[in-house]
């Protein structure tokens, strides 16, 4: 999405701390975008692969992925996405609560465009995610 642009920005968020979904969807309030939320791995997995009920979700211009998640860790789900010829261009922003020098070791490997800790801050975490989408 360029400057001028008039669709609306898709994005998925792989997160399942209700508090912060919350966070994002306040943050998200008022700007030209559609917010898909996906609570584990595995139902972001699916969500991206239109598998099941997804069939007809449109394909998401970024993922903001959390890193523990039930069902297929964030580490997981980036991994299919960066193995996937049709998913591997995605935009991913790792926003977790695990700091990055903690972070699993393949997370470089994996490529994920941007990784930032969660401030503890509710407006600073707000601003950020507004940075990231505002970004495209």
């Amino acid at each position: 999405m360029g400057e001028g642009a008039v669709e609306s920005v898709e994005i998925l968020l792989v997160e399942d701390n209700p508090g912060d979904v919350r966070l994002v969807e306040e943050a998200l309030q008022g700007t030209d975008s559609t917010l898909h939320i996906s609570s584990d791995g595995r139902e972001a997995l699916d969500f991206l692969h239109r598998r099941d009920e997804f069939t007809d979700v449109p394909r998401p211009d970024i993922v903001l992925l959390d890193l523990n998640l039930p069902q297929v860790d964030g580490t997981q789900v980036l991994d299919e996405i960066r193995s996937d010829p049709e998913l591997k261009r995605l935009r991913v922003t790792v926003l977790t609560s695990v700091p990055e020098e903690y972070a699993s070791p393949e997370l470089d490997e994996l490529d994920a465009n941007d990784f930032f800790a969660k401030p503890a801050d509710p407006d600073e975490f707000m601003a950020l995610v507004r940075s990231r989408v505002g970004d495209l």
